[in-house]
């Protein structure tokens, strides 16, 4: 992942400024929720195992059956990676995705008594988990202040400028550093939700933006 035209200034807002973006998405969206589906803590990894180069839409469409079949990693491993294939060929890197969700489901039972991990070293043992995946889990499932940084949240965080970085782990590093304690625990939802519906890679909606006054970006929108 690159910068490309995301950085629209050298120096990040201000403290002040910060706190009054988030109290902004607060204030819109109490209570943000990832959009995948999920029953469990289990389905949960494995959805966003499965949603990386993918849609949650496609994801979801694909789980919505998966998941009455396979909800435990004892039943996905008892389905096998043949007629696990089946349920989610329509996700881009499926056979890929398929291995390592049943690898992920044996390791969980084998190691981990078949509870999910509550800590991002061992979520990163399992396989086709990597940091982002783990941050989801901690977040969603667990209530940790992780900050997850997916393509919209980089971009949005780049643009405002919150934290600005070349990598997701730098840009993910600075938002631990200035996101306001009372804000950390939702705070990659709001980021996502605002660069996957306004604040949109190719042409930003800045008309309909809750923080336009507060963002650097240039050029806006008209």
């Amino acid at each position: 992942m690159t910068l490309s035209a995301a950085v629209s200034s050298p120096q990040p807002v201000d403290a002040a400024t910060v706190a009054e973006i988030f109290r902004r998405f607060e204030a819109a969206n109490p209570e943000p929720r990832g959009e995948l589906d999920y029953t469990n803590p289990f389905t949960l990894v494995v959805a966003v195992a499965l949603s990386a180069q993918a849609t949650d839409v496609g994801v979801n469409k694909a789980t919505r059956a998966l998941f009455k079949v396979a909800d435990t990693p004892e039943k996905m491993v008892a389905l096998g990676e043949d007629e696990l294939r089946e349920y989610i060929k329509t996700i881009g890197l499926f056979r890929n995705k398929a291995k390592n969700v049943i690898a992920l489901s044996q390791m969980l039972i084998e190691r981990f008594n078949s509870q999910v991990p509550r800590t991002r070293e061992e979520l990163e043992l399992l396989p086709g988990v990597g940091r982002k995946t783990a941050n989801v889990v901690l977040n969603i499932a667990f209530g940790e202040p992780t900050i997850a940084v997916d393509t919209h949240l980089f971009r949005v965080s780049n643009r405002i400028p919150l934290s600005i970085g070349s990598t997701p782990l730098a840009v993910e590093l600075g938002l631990e550093r200035i996101i306001p304690a009372r804000y950390a625990r939702h705070a990659h939802h709001w980021l996502i939700l605002h660069g996957r519906y306004i604040c949109k890679a190719r042409k930003p909606e800045c008309p309909r933006c809750l923080i336009n006054d507060l963002c650097r970006f240039e050029p806006k929108t008209a």
